[in-house]
């Protein structure tokens, strides 16, 4: 794999150590945290800062039954849960969202498809493959878009996104993401609200392809 050049900003490596990262960001930031050294070493960082921070601070009352609570638990059976390696272009956490299975694509048309992952109140989460060559139609942002290569790439007004690379798009960025030549572009994107198409058709369809 090339060299990532384009990572998770530190504020979302806090907010997804710290388990405050709505769960379509904190998706796209496990799986680049899973093919990012960087990153991964940044998180774990954070991890250890929040440690220091509980040891540091100041005893807190516990109700009296507490105790008796805490070992009731650890009598109570506990189901294992699935764990889901890399298979393919997909890492861990991308198997683990489809649950092991293959992606199901639907088609957006001109060779781009979807597969929707999960879709709620914090926003969605979802694969895009695009083929090369291909552009996104033009869009600007309403929220917060992350986006991870990973397969492929692409470029857009920002620069050229490889595999591992992540763009993060705000409410500022207005960009035409094209997918560059070679295989097709799969990324994994989230988004908090609906994109800002600028032309007519895309925002036609746009509640169709719930994106």
């Amino acid at each position: 794999m090339p060299a990532i050049t384009h990572h998770t900003p530190d504020a979302l490596l806090a907010a997804y150590a710290a388990g405050s990262l709505p769960q379509p960001y904190a998706l796209v930031v496990a799986a680049h945290v899973s093919l990012c050294l960087e990153c991964r070493a940044a998180y774990e960082a954070h991890h250890a800062a929040g440690g220091a921070v509980l040891e540091l601070a100041s005893a807190q009352e516990l109700s009296a039954g507490l105790k008796a609570n805490v070992l009731d638990l650890l009598d109570a059976p506990v189901a294992p849960a699935p764990t889901f390696a890399r298979s393919g272009v997909y890492p861990g956490p991308v198997m683990a969202a489809l649950k092991g299975m293959p992606p199901r694509w639907k088609s957006l048309g001109l060779g781009v498809r979807q597969s929707i992952l999960s879709a709620g109140p914090e926003g969605s989460v979802r694969l895009l493959s695009i083929p090369a060559g291909q552009a996104v139609p033009d869009h600007s942002h309403n929220g917060l878009e992350l986006t991870l290569v990973l397969q492929g790439s692409f470029s857009d007004e920002t620069g050229r996104f490889a595999v591992g690379d992540i763009e993060v798009a705000d409410q500022a960025v207005e960009h035409t993401p094209i997918a560059d030549a070679g295989a097709d572009c799969i990324c994994l994107a989230a988004t908090d609200a609906p994109l800002r198409f600028s032309a007519l058709i895309p925002r036609l369809m746009q509640p169709l392809f719930r994106i």
